[in-house]
């Protein structure tokens, strides 16, 4: 299964990096250093959660929406595609999430 909005969302994202980030939000995260992307998903992750405490359904998927952009950002910068997040969900499609965990290799 393909998403073809979130890979182009992706590439156009990554279309971004060299633009001018006085005139591109997207151009000026794609290079800033890889901690503020890090700290922006922290910072939307949050966000995410205080929403969903509030339980209004539109903040909630505005606030998703914020965070899936800055992790679609933080997979450009890291050259992950879409596909390669798909299959690993795909991959744990059946499998206990407990199970899982357990099998994870330790780094």
């Amino acid at each position: 299964m393909k998403d073809q909005f979130l890979e182009h969302l992706l590439s156009i994202i990554k279309s971004k990096k060299d633009e001018n980030p006085k005139v591109s939000y997207t151009a000026m995260l794609q290079q800033e250093d890889i901690i503020e992307t890090l700290k922006k998903i922290e910072e939307e992750a949050f966000e995410v959660i205080e929403a969903a405490k509030l339980k209004n359904k539109n903040d909630i998927i505005h606030e998703i929406a914020d965070l899936w952009f800055h992790c679609l950002v933080l997979l450009a910068k890291k050259d992950i595609t879409v596909a390669e997040i798909t299959a690993e969900l795909q991959k744990r499609q059946g499998v206990s999430g407990i199970e899982e965990k357990l099998n994870r290799v330790k780094k």
